[in-house]
Protein backbone atom coordinates (compact mmCIF):
# COMPACT_ATOMS: atom_id res chain seq x y z
CA UNK A 1 0.00 0.00 0.00
CA UNK A 2 2.68 2.42 0.88
CA UNK A 3 4.50 1.50 -2.21
CA UNK A 4 1.17 2.36 -4.16
CA UNK A 5 1.12 5.65 -2.65
CA UNK A 6 4.88 6.74 -2.98
CA UNK A 7 4.16 5.83 -7.08
CA UNK A 8 0.95 7.30 -6.98
CA UNK A 9 2.50 10.93 -5.59
CA UNK A 10 5.32 10.58 -8.02
CA UNK A 11 3.02 10.24 -11.27
CA UNK A 12 1.03 13.29 -9.42
CA UNK A 13 3.67 15.48 -9.06
CA UNK A 14 3.90 15.66 -12.96
CA UNK A 15 0.64 15.97 -13.67
CA UNK A 16 0.74 18.63 -11.21
CA UNK A 17 2.56 20.93 -13.10
CA UNK A 18 1.27 20.17 -15.96
CA UNK A 19 -2.44 21.05 -14.76
CA UNK A 20 -1.13 24.32 -13.54
CA UNK A 21 -0.09 25.57 -16.72
CA UNK A 22 -2.98 24.24 -18.08
CA UNK A 23 -5.73 25.77 -15.37
CA UNK A 24 -3.56 29.16 -15.83
CA UNK A 25 -4.31 29.35 -19.41
CA UNK A 26 -7.82 28.23 -18.94
CA UNK A 27 -8.23 31.27 -16.42
CA UNK A 28 -7.02 33.93 -18.57
CA UNK A 29 -6.76 33.48 -22.57
CA UNK A 30 -10.50 31.66 -21.61
CA UNK A 31 -9.91 28.33 -23.45
CA UNK A 32 -9.04 25.01 -22.92
CA UNK A 33 -5.46 24.25 -24.57
CA UNK A 34 -4.82 20.78 -26.21
CA UNK A 35 -1.24 21.59 -27.19
CA UNK A 36 -0.45 21.67 -23.54
CA UNK A 37 0.51 18.12 -23.37
CA UNK A 38 2.63 18.30 -26.17
CA UNK A 39 4.63 21.26 -24.33
CA UNK A 40 4.87 18.62 -22.02
CA UNK A 41 6.69 16.16 -24.73
CA UNK A 42 8.35 19.21 -26.26
CA UNK A 43 10.03 20.33 -23.09
CA UNK A 44 11.48 16.52 -22.56
CA UNK A 45 12.80 15.83 -26.10
CA UNK A 46 14.52 19.75 -25.95
CA UNK A 47 16.40 18.89 -22.88
CA UNK A 48 17.23 15.83 -24.34
CA UNK A 49 19.39 18.02 -27.07
CA UNK A 50 20.38 20.74 -24.07
CA UNK A 51 21.75 17.53 -22.45
CA UNK A 52 23.95 16.22 -25.32
CA UNK A 53 25.32 18.99 -26.30
CA UNK A 54 26.33 20.42 -22.75
CA UNK A 55 28.09 16.65 -22.07
CA UNK A 56 29.79 17.05 -25.22
CA UNK A 57 31.48 20.32 -24.80
CA UNK A 58 32.36 20.25 -21.06
CA UNK A 59 32.05 16.18 -20.01
CA UNK A 60 33.98 14.44 -22.53
CA UNK A 61 30.46 12.78 -23.38
CA UNK A 62 29.96 11.76 -19.88
CA UNK A 63 27.81 13.09 -17.34
CA UNK A 64 28.92 12.65 -13.43
CA UNK A 65 25.54 12.16 -11.07
CA UNK A 66 25.35 13.97 -8.17
CA UNK A 67 25.53 12.35 -5.01
CA UNK A 68 23.17 9.30 -4.91
CA UNK A 69 20.94 10.69 -8.02
CA UNK A 70 21.42 9.35 -11.52
CA UNK A 71 22.16 12.85 -13.37
CA UNK A 72 24.62 15.12 -12.78
CA UNK A 73 24.24 19.45 -13.18
CA UNK A 74 24.02 19.47 -16.74
CA UNK A 75 20.88 18.06 -16.47
CA UNK A 76 19.26 20.74 -14.31
CA UNK A 77 21.03 23.13 -17.09
CA UNK A 78 19.19 21.43 -19.48
CA UNK A 79 16.20 21.45 -18.23
CA UNK A 80 16.60 25.40 -17.70
CA UNK A 81 16.91 25.88 -21.35
CA UNK A 82 14.33 23.51 -22.33
CA UNK A 83 12.21 25.12 -20.06
CA UNK A 84 13.11 28.56 -21.41
CA UNK A 85 12.67 26.74 -25.95
CA UNK A 86 9.78 25.11 -24.64
CA UNK A 87 8.36 29.27 -23.77
CA UNK A 88 9.64 30.58 -27.34
CA UNK A 89 7.96 27.88 -28.76
CA UNK A 90 4.68 28.30 -26.88
CA UNK A 91 4.77 32.16 -27.49
CA UNK A 92 5.39 31.28 -31.22
CA UNK A 93 2.33 29.71 -31.52
CA UNK A 94 0.34 31.79 -29.82
CA UNK A 95 1.76 34.35 -32.32
CA UNK A 96 1.26 32.41 -35.57
CA UNK A 97 -2.06 30.64 -34.28
CA UNK A 98 -3.96 31.89 -31.34
CA UNK A 99 -3.56 35.71 -31.41
CA UNK A 100 -5.43 35.87 -34.65
CA UNK A 101 -8.31 33.60 -33.31
CA UNK A 102 -8.34 35.32 -30.21
CA UNK A 103 -9.39 38.90 -31.64
CA UNK A 104 -12.27 37.17 -33.29
CA UNK A 105 -13.63 36.46 -30.09
CA UNK A 106 -14.65 32.30 -30.87
CA UNK A 107 -13.47 30.35 -28.05
CA UNK A 108 -14.90 27.66 -29.59
CA UNK A 109 -12.49 28.19 -32.62
CA UNK A 110 -9.61 28.55 -30.04
CA UNK A 111 -9.98 25.11 -28.89
CA UNK A 112 -10.51 23.40 -31.72
CA UNK A 113 -7.45 25.08 -33.10
CA UNK A 114 -5.38 23.07 -30.12
CA UNK A 115 -6.26 20.49 -31.56
CA UNK A 116 -4.70 21.18 -34.42
CA UNK A 117 -2.03 23.00 -33.12
CA UNK A 118 -1.19 19.26 -30.88
CA UNK A 119 -1.27 17.30 -33.89
CA UNK A 120 1.36 19.28 -35.39
CA UNK A 121 3.38 19.72 -32.74
CA UNK A 122 3.52 16.17 -32.19
CA UNK A 123 4.22 15.24 -35.82
CA UNK A 124 6.93 17.29 -35.85
CA UNK A 125 8.57 16.35 -32.76
CA UNK A 126 8.37 12.66 -34.60
CA UNK A 127 9.93 13.84 -37.55
CA UNK A 128 12.89 15.95 -35.53
CA UNK A 129 13.76 12.92 -33.05
CA UNK A 130 12.12 9.45 -34.67
CA UNK A 131 9.82 7.26 -32.78
CA UNK A 132 12.46 5.29 -30.34
CA UNK A 133 11.94 5.99 -26.52
CA UNK A 134 15.11 8.27 -25.02
CA UNK A 135 16.49 8.35 -21.73
CA UNK A 136 18.56 11.40 -19.98
CA UNK A 137 20.72 8.88 -18.25
CA UNK A 138 21.22 5.08 -17.76
CA UNK A 139 22.67 5.02 -14.44
CA UNK A 140 21.33 2.11 -12.34
CA UNK A 141 19.84 3.42 -8.69
CA UNK A 142 19.24 1.28 -5.88
CA UNK A 143 15.92 1.87 -4.56
CA UNK A 144 16.10 3.20 -0.89
CA UNK A 145 14.11 1.17 1.84
CA UNK A 146 12.44 3.74 4.24
CA UNK A 147 9.74 1.53 5.11
CA UNK A 148 10.45 -2.22 6.67
CA UNK A 149 8.25 -4.90 4.23
CA UNK A 150 6.29 -5.99 7.47
CA UNK A 151 4.68 -2.43 7.36
CA UNK A 152 2.07 -1.92 5.21
CA UNK A 153 4.02 -3.77 2.57
CA UNK A 154 7.58 -1.45 3.04
CA UNK A 155 8.52 1.66 0.90
CA UNK A 156 11.09 1.98 -0.84
CA UNK A 157 11.69 4.83 -3.50
CA UNK A 158 14.91 5.85 -5.78
CA UNK A 159 16.83 9.50 -4.64
CA UNK A 160 15.52 10.53 -8.17
CA UNK A 161 11.75 10.04 -7.31
CA UNK A 162 12.51 11.58 -3.83
CA UNK A 163 13.73 14.94 -5.65
CA UNK A 164 10.51 14.88 -8.23
CA UNK A 165 8.73 15.34 -5.37
CA UNK A 166 10.44 17.68 -3.46
CA UNK A 167 11.22 20.01 -6.84
CA UNK A 168 7.31 19.82 -7.45
CA UNK A 169 6.82 21.53 -4.16
CA UNK A 170 9.27 24.12 -4.53
CA UNK A 171 8.33 25.14 -7.99
CA UNK A 172 4.66 24.99 -6.94
CA UNK A 173 5.44 27.32 -4.09
CA UNK A 174 7.59 29.88 -5.95
CA UNK A 175 4.52 29.93 -8.53
CA UNK A 176 2.49 30.74 -5.47
CA UNK A 177 4.86 33.52 -4.13
CA UNK A 178 4.77 35.00 -7.69
CA UNK A 179 0.60 35.18 -8.21
CA UNK A 180 0.44 36.30 -5.13
CA UNK A 181 3.36 38.78 -3.94
CA UNK A 182 3.82 40.72 -7.48
CA UNK A 183 3.26 42.89 -9.66
CA UNK A 184 3.09 40.75 -12.51
CA UNK A 185 0.64 38.38 -10.37
CA UNK A 186 -1.27 40.47 -9.30
CA UNK A 187 -2.11 41.63 -12.99
CA UNK A 188 -2.61 37.93 -13.80
CA UNK A 189 -5.39 37.55 -11.20
CA UNK A 190 -6.71 40.99 -12.18
CA UNK A 191 -7.01 39.58 -15.58
CA UNK A 192 -8.67 36.22 -14.62
CA UNK A 193 -11.16 37.75 -13.42
CA UNK A 194 -12.07 40.54 -15.19
CA UNK A 195 -9.48 41.47 -18.67
CA UNK A 196 -11.92 44.85 -19.88
CA UNK A 197 -11.92 46.14 -16.27
CA UNK A 198 -8.32 45.25 -15.89
CA UNK A 199 -7.33 46.71 -19.25
CA UNK A 200 -9.13 49.79 -18.01
CA UNK A 201 -7.28 50.13 -14.56
CA UNK A 202 -4.16 49.39 -16.67
CA UNK A 203 -2.98 46.09 -16.82
CA UNK A 204 -0.62 45.39 -19.86
CA UNK A 205 -3.06 42.66 -20.74
CA UNK A 206 -0.69 41.46 -23.53
CA UNK A 207 2.09 41.09 -21.58
CA UNK A 208 -0.16 38.94 -19.13
CA UNK A 209 -1.17 36.48 -21.79
CA UNK A 210 2.22 36.34 -22.73
CA UNK A 211 3.65 35.67 -19.37
CA UNK A 212 0.36 33.09 -18.83
CA UNK A 213 2.16 31.50 -22.20
CA UNK A 214 5.26 31.58 -21.16
CA UNK A 215 4.69 30.07 -17.05
CA UNK A 216 2.74 27.24 -18.35
CA UNK A 217 5.04 25.93 -21.26
CA UNK A 218 7.90 26.28 -18.63
CA UNK A 219 5.95 24.16 -16.24
CA UNK A 220 5.46 21.52 -18.60
CA UNK A 221 8.78 21.26 -20.15
CA UNK A 222 10.06 20.54 -16.47
CA UNK A 223 6.95 18.40 -16.00
CA UNK A 224 8.45 16.61 -18.92
CA UNK A 225 11.77 16.48 -17.32
CA UNK A 226 10.62 14.96 -14.44
CA UNK A 227 8.74 12.46 -16.35
CA UNK A 228 11.10 11.31 -18.48
CA UNK A 229 13.63 11.13 -15.23
CA UNK A 230 11.67 8.75 -13.57
CA UNK A 231 10.80 7.06 -16.47
CA UNK A 232 10.94 6.97 -20.59
CA UNK A 233 10.98 9.83 -22.86
CA UNK A 234 8.50 8.62 -26.12
CA UNK A 235 6.76 10.87 -28.70
CA UNK A 236 3.54 9.89 -27.36
CA UNK A 237 4.54 10.96 -23.65
CA UNK A 238 2.17 14.54 -23.44
CA UNK A 239 -0.56 12.70 -25.50
CA UNK A 240 -0.89 9.91 -22.69
CA UNK A 241 -0.91 12.71 -20.37
CA UNK A 242 -3.55 14.58 -21.77
CA UNK A 243 -6.46 13.17 -20.01
CA UNK A 244 -4.67 13.12 -16.39
CA UNK A 245 -4.12 16.56 -17.04
CA UNK A 246 -7.74 17.77 -17.80
CA UNK A 247 -8.87 15.76 -14.73
CA UNK A 248 -6.70 17.46 -12.50
CA UNK A 249 -7.75 20.98 -13.77
CA UNK A 250 -11.40 20.41 -13.47
CA UNK A 251 -10.81 18.28 -10.80
CA UNK A 252 -9.34 21.40 -8.60
CA UNK A 253 -11.55 23.81 -10.07
CA UNK A 254 -10.78 25.43 -13.65
CA UNK A 255 -8.94 28.53 -12.50
CA UNK A 256 -7.57 27.40 -9.02
CA UNK A 257 -3.35 26.96 -9.20
CA UNK A 258 -3.41 24.73 -5.81
CA UNK A 259 -6.91 23.32 -6.63
CA UNK A 260 -4.78 21.69 -9.90
CA UNK A 261 -1.75 20.97 -7.72
CA UNK A 262 -4.23 18.69 -5.48
CA UNK A 263 -6.17 17.32 -8.45
CA UNK A 264 -3.17 15.97 -10.03
CA UNK A 265 -2.25 14.32 -7.01
CA UNK A 266 -5.38 12.81 -6.45
CA UNK A 267 -5.43 11.36 -9.53
CA UNK A 268 -1.67 10.29 -10.12
CA UNK A 269 -2.74 7.99 -6.80
CA UNK A 270 -6.04 6.84 -8.08
CA UNK A 271 -4.33 5.48 -10.63
CA UNK A 272 -1.75 3.94 -9.23
CA UNK A 273 -3.62 2.58 -6.52
CA UNK A 274 -5.96 1.11 -9.44
CA UNK A 275 -3.12 -0.90 -10.67
CA UNK A 276 -3.16 -4.13 -8.41
CA UNK A 277 -7.32 -3.53 -8.69
CA UNK A 278 -7.67 -3.64 -12.49
CA UNK A 279 -4.68 -4.00 -14.04
CA UNK A 280 -2.31 -1.29 -15.74
CA UNK A 281 -4.69 -0.33 -19.05
CA UNK A 282 -7.22 0.60 -16.84
CA UNK A 283 -5.22 3.61 -14.86
CA UNK A 284 -7.08 6.57 -17.26
CA UNK A 285 -10.37 5.49 -16.95
CA UNK A 286 -9.62 4.65 -12.93
CA UNK A 287 -9.03 8.59 -12.42
CA UNK A 288 -12.02 9.33 -14.86
CA UNK A 289 -14.55 7.95 -12.60
CA UNK A 290 -13.32 9.63 -9.68
CA UNK A 291 -13.29 13.01 -10.92
CA UNK A 292 -16.98 12.22 -12.07
CA UNK A 293 -17.77 10.63 -8.47
CA UNK A 294 -15.92 13.78 -7.21
CA UNK A 295 -17.29 16.39 -9.30
CA UNK A 296 -21.19 14.84 -8.55
CA UNK A 297 -20.12 16.00 -5.12
CA UNK A 298 -18.70 19.74 -5.87
CA UNK A 299 -19.59 20.41 -9.60
CA UNK A 300 -16.78 23.40 -9.27
CA UNK A 301 -14.00 21.26 -8.69
CA UNK A 302 -12.56 21.10 -5.16
CA UNK A 303 -11.29 24.95 -5.62
CA UNK A 304 -14.10 26.42 -7.69
CA UNK A 305 -12.94 29.90 -7.46
CA UNK A 306 -10.48 31.93 -9.58
CA UNK A 307 -7.00 32.26 -8.53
Amino acid sequence: MLQLLADGLVVGSVIALGAVGLTLTYSILRFANFGQGEFLTWGAYLAVTALGFIVAVTGGGVMQPIGPFSFGWELLVAMAIAAALTAGLALAVDWLLFKRLRQKGAAITLVIASFGAALALRNLLQFLYGTLPEYYTREIQIAIRLVPRDVMGGLRVTPDQLLVIGMTGVVVLGLHILLTRTTLGRAMRATAMNPALARVAGVDVAAVVRATWIIGAALAAVAGVFAGLVGQIRPGLGFELLLPLFAAAILGGIGSVWGAVLGGFIVGLAESLSVPLFGAEYRAATAFLVLIAILLLRPNGLFGEKP
